[in-house]
């Protein structure tokens, strides 16, 4: 019979602590909207910079 109390007891503290869902959070709580500046264009095609960003496994392992 104790165990069986003691069953009870942590299914009692397991429902007190998780017992229910959190609060729900709002879709326009979750995303923030922020202007643009015009003289930064991200993303922009470079050329001559890249060469920055290229990654091969060959070259970095020297073959």
């Amino acid at each position: 019979m104790s165990e069986e109390s003691m069953q009870d007891a942590a299914a009692a503290a397991r429902h007190a602590r998780y017992g229910r869902l959190p609060e729900r959070i709002r879709f326009e709580d979750m995303t923030e909207a922020a202007e643009a500046s015009p003289g930064a264009v991200r993303g922009a095609h470079d050329p001559e910079g890249s060469w920055k960003y290229y990654s091969c496994l060959a070259l970095d392992l020297g073959l």
